[in-house]
């Protein structure tokens, strides 16, 4: 897709992004947003941006939990989102799909969608009609900056602090190089 073609988002990893990290967060009672988070998805929100999570939930091939789990987790933050008077996530997309587990169905030596693998990006580029040149990925491991660079997009990683902080700065200079590519 070629630059201006498509719409632009913000893609944030989960664990350690949005939420503090507790190790395969799953209960809804064990969520905390890291700081700045609730206010990141509502400042991209404000400039006109998809938001997009993406996630590696590789507790799903584990056995730790259900896929259903993760599902009513997004649900629980966009429903917390909303009780805040903020913009909801745009759409989750997850991979539960590991190189080793206890889920055989789930258990699958470097899955696409698996970052740094793109895939999870990649769908939902195509599935929102996004312009990756008008996006940006922001996670706090390397393998989410690999896979927004290997999507085609600007990708930065989150070492802590306010995120909202951090996803200004990312706004200012994604929309400075939409507004020169015009």
């Amino acid at each position: 897709m070629t630059s201006g073609a498509g719409r632009g988002a913000v893609f944030f990893d989960r664990d350690g992004v949005l939420n503090v990290d507790t190790g395969y967060l799953y209960d809804p009672a064990d969520f905390v947003w890291v700081e700045g988070a609730p206010e990141a998805i509502a400042a991209a929100k404000a400039a006109g941006l998809l938001v997009v999570v993406a996630t590696n939930q590789s507790g799903v091939a584990r056995g730790y939990y259900e896929e259903s789990h993760v599902h009513a987790l997004h649900a629980f933050m966009n429903d917390d989102l909303t009780a805040r008077g903020l913009p909801r996530i745009d759409a989750f997309y997850h991979c539960p799909y590991n190189d080793v587990g206890s889920v055989d169905i789930y258990v699958r030596p470097d899955h696409p969608d698996r970052k740094p693998n793109p895939g999870m990006l990649l769908r939902a580029i195509a599935d929102h009609g996004l312009d990756p040149m008008r996006c940006v990925m922001i996670g706090d491991k390397e393998s989410d900056v690999e896979a927004g660079f290997r999507a085609g997009m600007r990708a930065l990683r989150f070492e802590g602090g306010k995120l909202d902080a951090l996803t200004r700065r990312a706004l200012a200079e994604l929309l400075d190089s939409s507004a020169a590519a015009s």
